[in-house]
């Protein structure tokens, strides 16, 4: 039966992000993650600072040209004291699909996907110039239909959040009393304009009860044909890159 016991969670959530680094990680090593000012990064730093230390945790925001809810980005890493850099990624965005665009036409995806993963990129040039790891902030829901993009937020060298619902993330925010106003933020990508749950064409409260078996969906069998087929069309992006079997004899 189902059952989210916050404060175990929580509290065992903490003790993984600090044991992976124990076991893993020279003392000096960091913890470095996007900062987009949404539950996600925002539980996900929060975290680290538990399990590390403010000293530990760097904060990377990259608002492409102008971003109106940069004050929430800005608000998290005030809250939790870390240190943080604003690196402006619009002029990378641009000369680089500009320069694209002198060679072909650019699709809807590449439009939306290209920034996510120059932020991944920034991130990781961050985190290499202070012995860091990054923090992969996805969390199930997400990962469950795909919604994220593949070597952009998708990428990380470990995953605090990935086995977490949207709702229990929530309850974790909370019970880490973060700021109302980040961890019930309206999720946007900040990309395309649009809410994850416009984007997605349901609710995050609709995917999490379906993924922890709470509803079979026998009364919307379109929405769980929907679900099931973006859950299947997406599965690569949790899995290895397949990869050719040589079987070459050794002597």
């Amino acid at each position: 039966m189902y059952r989210f016991d916050t404060e175990k969670v929580t509290a065992d959530l903490i003790e993984w992000v600090r044991s992976y680094f124990e076991k893993t990680a020279s003392p000096e090593t960091k913890a470095v993650l996007g900062i987009s000012g949404g539950k996600d990064s925002s539980v996900a730093a929060a975290v680290c600072v538990k399990a590390l230390g403010k000293d530990r945790v760097i904060g990377v925001l990259m608002p492409k040209g102008e971003q109106a809810d940069i004050d929430c980005s800005q608000l998290l890493v005030n809250t939790l004291g870390i240190e943080n850099y604003t690196i402006n990624i619009g002029e990378t965005v641009s000369s680089f699909t500009n320069e694209l665009q002198k060679h072909m036409t650019l699709t809807n995806q590449a439009v939306i996907n290209t920034p996510a993963r120059i932020r991944m990129a920034t991130v990781y040039a961050v985190a290499s110039c202070f012995n860091g790891r990054v923090v992969n902030t996805c969390n199930l829901s997400e990962d469950w239909v795909g919604y994220s993009t593949k070597f952009g937020d998708s990428a990380g060298d470990f995953s605090p959040l990935s086995t977490l619902t949207v709702t229990e993330i929530l309850q974790v925010g909370d019970y880490l009393k973060l700021p109302y106003q980040l961890v019930h933020k309206v999720p946007i990508d900040g990309l395309c304009g649009k809410t994850d749950e416009e984007n997605l064409g349901f609710t995050y409260a609709e995917l999490d009860k379906y993924i922890r078996g709470l509803t079979d969906l026998s009364d919307n069998l379109e929405l769980k044909e929907k679900i099931d087929k973006m859950h299947r069309n997406n599965l690569h992006k949790l899995q290895l890159m397949p990869k050719f079997e040589s079987n070459i004899p050794t002597i």
